[in-house]
């Protein structure tokens, strides 16, 4: 069986080393060489800059892509064209069983795309989030690839409840775990060795994690204006560090809050981290602030309280059943003194989340 495994964005990487080493192990262990898996790592280079590309593929032990792209930074439209028009000459020449795509990228759908009209099996990793916001680029890619995929790989229940409520085949859809999870089993020793922590003089458990990148917070002057201003608050009380992405930094320098917030003592602001000492930084944290997918599914496991600056998540496992609380520009205060006057939110690991998902997407792959 020969598959072709997309990764496009920074996301999609800790998404597919689940299935490379699922897929190694396989091989390892067969007498009979006529049910080898054999694969192909396509990066389409959504994301071209080292931080949010190749310093994952090192961090989390990818093999160097064996087609790059390089289709850069564009308009959706744009952006999903080059990536189409890349990747079909790659279908055609390599004649896949299968290809396999993760997560709600544009490499996600662009992929699908070319591959359901090519006639190539698509399995989709992480299929069935759903927002249930349409003016998110992300849901529009879901639903698209979900419409599209033969094999749906879910995350939890609620993915495969969506899927069924959309009309998709009960028979293709198959709940395997997350594989985000896989990676952070995989590499939580390696991140606490790190002591990132203590490298930027932070004590355990007294300072806050904090990420910004979507829309809605960084590219509205009075959002981003409002959040740095109770970010700049809580620093009078609390340690902050505040990797920033390269989006939000350039909106902070363009809406002329930057200095200001650089010149608060205890928020600390520094460059995108890799995901060792993201990891890392998480699992010490009082408490998290983020708009991030990911982060919601790694406090969860992690036991760390997170509240998520957005109105609505795709992952309500995290909420049901882990430690993520949704929250807003209105109410980010209120939350935040909850958490801070001792109203932790117990949380648990959900069913599957075990480390053992990629395992499972490939023995589903070798079942079709």
């Amino acid at each position: 069986m020969k598959l072709i495994l997309v990764a496009g964005a920074r996301p999609n990487f800790m998404k597919i080393a689940p299935l490379v080493r699922a897929i190694n192990r396989h091989n390892d262990r067969l007498e009979d060489k006529a049910t080898r898996i054999e694969f192909l790592l396509v990066h389409t280079g959504q994301h071209y800059d080292i931080e949010m590309s190749e310093v994952f593929f090192r961090d989390l032990g990818l093999p160097k892509p064996d087609i790059n792209l390089e289709v850069g930074s564009a308009s959706h439209a744009v952006q999903t064209a080059r990536i189409m028009t890349g990747f079909e000459g790659v279908c055609l020449s390599e004649k896949p069983d299968w290809v396999v795509v993760v997560g709600d990228v544009n490499s996600t759908m662009a992929c699908t795309l070319v591959a359901a009209k090519l006639g190539i099996r698509v399995a989709h990793v992480e299929a069935g989030l759903r927002s249930n916001d349409r003016s998110m680029p992300e849901e529009i890619n879901r639903l698209v690839t979900d419409a599209l995929a033969d094999l749906l790989l879910t995350p939890s229940p609620d993915a495969d409840e969506n899927l069924v409520r959309e009309g998709i085949p009960r028979e293709k859809i198959r709940l395997v775990g997350n594989v985000m999870v896989d990676t952070l089993v995989e590499n939580l020793d390696r991140a606490r060795q790190r002591h990132t922590q203590e490298r930027f003089g932070l004590k355990d458990h007294s300072y806050v994690f904090v990420t910004l990148h979507r829309p809605p917070n960084v590219d509205d002057k009075n959002s981003l204006t409002s959040i740095m201003g109770t970010l700049v608050d809580l620093s009078e009380r609390l340690d902050i560090i505040f990797p920033v992405h390269p989006r939000t930094r350039k909106q902070m320098v363009t809406f002329g809050i930057w200095e200001k917030a650089k010149q608060s003592p205890r928020l600390l602001i520094t460059e995108p981290m890799n995901y060792l000492d993201t990891i890392c930084l998480v699992e010490k944290a009082r408490f998290v602030i983020t708009d991030s997918g990911g982060l919601q599914e790694e406090t969860t496991y992690l036991g760390v309280p997170c509240l998520t600056l957005r109105a609505n998540t795709e992952r309500p496992v995290t909420i049901s059943r882990g430690t993520n609380q949704l929250t807003s520009i209105d109410s980010v205060k209120m939350d935040i003194e909850h958490i801070t006057e001792g109203h932790i939110k117990k949380g648990e690991i959900p069913d599957l989340w075990d480390g053992k998902a990629g395992k499972r997407v490939i023995a589903e792959l070798c079942r079709c």
